[in-house]
């Protein structure tokens, strides 16, 4: 289930993200429009926000303005760009009909919904990466890199990344997610 405040936000993070790596052209915004949907939004949603829920916790997306407008700032500097438009805030708090209820996550919960963020963007990678080797059109190279990248950019073991979370709760997940992460994004010369 979606909020109104959580559908504003995401709409305007992924159209923001979408005119910041288009770099504003429009003849390749609806392009960078597909990947930002694939590789950011399916990150957020698909992962974390679908897997915590799974587990019984409160998972809205919310937009981070102060990101949004750095990513806007850094969008016309040379070969840099910023992007760190919001998260899915997770808390163990439930709200029922007419009370709450708490939901009791172990290190492993909370290691497995920060996981399945970048675990998303792998399967996503190697998805398109696949399509690529039969298909080379570049929107599906560049979905397969921008996925793999932004696995890795999660995976940095620094808070409040997932990488942290991850590294936290078992050493050889994160590690085998980084090396897949790595071998995916240098697979294309």
């Amino acid at each position: 289930m979606f909020t109104k405040n959580e559908v504003r936000d995401l709409t305007i993070s992924i159209v923001v993200l979408a005119l910041i790596f288009s770099s504003f052209r429009i003849d390749i915004l609806p392009m960078t429009l597909f990947i930002v949907i694939f590789v950011f939004a399916f990150h957020e949603i698909v992962g974390h926000k679908f897997v915590a829920q799974h587990y019984g916790c409160s998972a809205e997306y919310k937009i981070w303005p102060m990101g949004l407008i750095l990513g806007l700032i850094t969008a016309f500097l040379p070969g840099m760009k910023f992007a760190a438009p919001g998260a899915v805030y997770i808390s163990p708090i439930v709200r029922k009909k007419f009370a709450f209820s708490v939901a009791h996550l172990t290190k492993r919960e909370y290691g497995i919904i920060s996981l399945a963020g970048p675990l998303v963007n792998i399967v996503i990678g190697i998805s398109f990466l696949l399509v690529s080797l039969f298909f080379p059109l570049e929107i599906f190279i560049l979905t397969s890199k921008f996925s793999f990248f932004l696995a890795l950019f999660n995976l940095i073991p620094f808070p409040p990344l997932d990488g942290f979370k991850v590294l936290i709760w078992d050493k050889k997940f994160w590690l085998i997610a980084v090396i897949v992460s790595l071998v995916g994004l240098f697979f294309y010369p």
